[in-house]
């Protein structure tokens, strides 16, 4: 796991400097070691400690920042150059299978000097190209310098685990695994995307495909690779290797558990590769909880420690579930806490790690248990990120399930299931049935049927005209076509909307205190198969969200935490939290520079949240998105002209 960056000059020349800032703002990323490449007139040149100037102008640099969890020896340094110097690469993330990958590859006439997947990779692309990518089991954002072809390859993972960062222009192209480090080689303008910064503040959503809130800085998107010349860096496209294989599935509900229950535990022993101590992230629901568990069956021997966040207030507090699952698995639990004075201490700090706004402070939460872990001595943590996405777990997918139902002209069933699901917590059949509209509606009649239920297309206090003088649309359409709407909102909120930015959030906190954080439900084999089985193996017919994989645990996990209907997770009491520092948000909102954002109206954030504190409106997460944008505006002084 580490940092990763590179430039290719174009007509402009590289300021030295802006190297060794770069390789300063990702140190936190890979603390261990650091190495350069560069490439001139034909000639690689390599060193560990960058010195300004060590190469006038050259074509190609590679920079690398290490985090040492496998072989941490000296023989896994990086940029590492193959045997006969055509290749060089730079690489962020881990192969899991590489031991298998390896062997193959020994078979094939390779050799190895290293125990490092880093080698294995490098071995992999000589010996099959780009197809390299779908034999991998892993996460990683790297690039891969072709000395011969003077041709640089990058790609990222299925799902968007690992950062990738890019700026193109006639004059340069440069990446990075951060937008501060690629601000620093690009040079790129701080103008923003008004499309995506339009998505953030109605709907909290970010991360999608290539866009970033920046107008001129790109990310690679999940399963992508791209090409560059060094003669012609602007030709460059990103191209897609890999989508889920999705195969409608004839196996029963119990041969369709079992087989999950393999993937599952295959899955974790591999994610447990590590020559570091290795912790686990819970939260109690039962996507960690069965990490936990596995990780226990797998490697009965192993150590493992837990980190968790515990609210203050009763409603939110996971403590006793916590214990529960400690108890019964032997770990040593670890415990943080946090109040609203912790988080206005906070987060600015917060605010430059994320790089861009986020959803909620439930994200402080987050960071909080891998500060936690990293006090620990902890190098590697294993999270449940993606379960929810994959097996149905959000309230807003029993809306999907029945929409699907409606869609396929099963009405009694569809009548039955909205009963069923009503009974549970924090769900009623009204707003199921409503959430149900945004996926049968076509995105033509959504707006005046908004109207017609008083839900706002674009909110007071958001200065529309602003953007539409820009051309950005406020919609976020669910609209479904087909007949399995269920299946079709999984896969979009796995690789387009919910996940990419989560998976951000968790990159950043771990690797914020230099943690590799793995995710053993997101591997290609998991999902292709969970996205082929019917609708009902994940929410039931009772409105039982993952209901294949309770049953692929049962007997793994404690049926207490199998039969919780109750998740609650790394929530925060926000509102209350909003509250205690009312000054600061007040402070914040009748701040100049919230008055001069030309895309929000001030005057109505102020009311508005004069009107919660009074009790007069309700809380959400926007308040939390004002504040949030407010503060990362003036942090990384973005500029709203253009």
């Amino acid at each position: 796991m580490c940092g990763i960056a590179g430039y290719i000059s174009g007509s402009r020349e590289l300021d030295a400097e802006s190297v060794t800032r770069a390789l300063e703002l990702l140190h936190h990323r890979g603390p261990d070691d650091a190495g350069w490449l560069t490439y001139s007139q034909g000639k690689l040149r390599t060193g560990r400690e960058w010195i300004p100037g060590v190469e006038p102008d050259p074509d190609l640099i590679l920079l690398h920042r290490r985090l040492s969890i496998l072989d941490l020896s000296t023989s896994g340094w990086q940029p590492m150059t193959s045997g006969d110097g055509r290749y060089s690469v730079v690489f962020n993330g881990e192969i899991y299978n590489f031991v298998e990958l390896r062997e193959q590859l020994t078979a094939a006439g390779h050799s190895f000097q290293s125990r490092s997947d880093t080698e294995v990779l490098l071995a992999a692309y000589a010996e099959w190209g780009n197809d390299c990518l779908r034999r991998f089991v892993g996460m990683f954002a790297f690039a891969i310098f072709d000395r011969e072809r003077r041709a640089l390859f990058l790609a990222r993972d299925f799902f968007g685990i690992k950062p990738l960062y890019y700026s193109s222009t006639t004059q340069q192209f440069s990446f990075a695994s951060e937008l501060k480090a690629l601000l620093e080689l690009s040079q790129a303008p701080r103008h923003a995307n008004s499309s995506s910064l339009l998505l953030y503040l109605r709907h909290g959503l970010s991360d999608q495909g290539a866009a970033t809130l920046l107008q001129d800085i790109h990310q690679l998107p999940a399963a992508h690779c791209m090409e560059i010349s060094l003669d012609h860096p602007e030709s460059a496209q990103p191209m897609r290797y890999w989508e889920p294989e999705i195969s409608r599935s004839d196996m029963s509900f119990d041969e369709a558990a079992q087989r999950l229950r393999d993937l599952f535990l295959e899955s974790v022993r591999l994610h447990l590769r590590s020559q570091v101590r290795v912790g686990a992230a819970l939260s109690v629901g039962i996507d960690s909880s069965a990490i936990v568990v596995a990780m226990r069956r797998v490697v009965a021997e192993l150590e493992i420690r837990t980190f968790s966040y515990i609210a203050d207030d009763d409603r939110l507090s996971e403590e006793k579930w916590i214990d529960l699952v400690t108890h019964r698995t032997g770990v040593k639990s670890h415990k943080v806490r946090a109040s609203s004075h912790d988080l206005v201490r906070d987060l600015d700090g917060l605010l430059f790690v994320q790089e861009e706004p986020f959803g909620s402070t439930s994200i402080y939460a987050q960071n909080r248990v891998f500060r936690l872990a990293n006090e620990s001595g902890i190098k590697v943590m294993l999270d449940g990120q993606g379960a929810d996405e994959l097996l149905g777990g959000y309230r807003y997918y029993l809306a999907a399930r029945f929409a699907s139902l409606i869609r396929q002209h099963k009405l009694v069933q569809a009548v039955r299931f909205l009963r069923n699901a009503a009974k549970l917590p924090n769900t009623d059949a009204f707003t199921l049935a409503l959430w149900s509209a945004d996926y049968l509606v076509p995105e033509r009649l959504q707006k005046p049927l908004r109207a017609l239920v008083a839900k706002e297309f674009t909110p007071r206090w958001v200065n529309a005209r602003w953007f539409e003088d820009r051309g950005a649309s406020p919609a976020k359409v669910n609209y479904c076509e087909g007949p399995e709407v269920l299946r079709a909102t999984l896969l979009r909120t796995l690789t387009d909307t919910s996940l990419p930015h989560l998976l951000r959030y968790e990159d950043r906190n771990s690797m914020a205190f230099s943690i590799e954080s793995r995710v053993p439900f997101l591997t290609p084999q998991l999902a292709s198969f969970v996205l082929s089985l019917p609708e009902s193996y994940l929410v039931a017919d009772d409105g039982t969200s993952k209901a294949v994989f309770r049953k692929a645990m049962r007997g793994v996990v404690p049926d207490e935490i199998l039969d919780r209907k109750d998740k609650i997770g790394f929530a925060t009491p926000e509102r209350e939290w909003l509250r205690v520092i009312d000054g600061w948000v007040q402070d914040t909102l009748r701040s100049d520079a919230a008055a001069n954002m030309p895309f929000l109206d001030s005057t109505s954030m102020q009311r508005e949240w004069e009107a919660i504190v009074a009790g007069r409106q309700a809380f959400d997460n926007r308040v939390w998105r004002w504040l949030n944008i407010i503060r990362w505006s003036q942090q990384f002084q973005m500029d709203f002209s253009a």
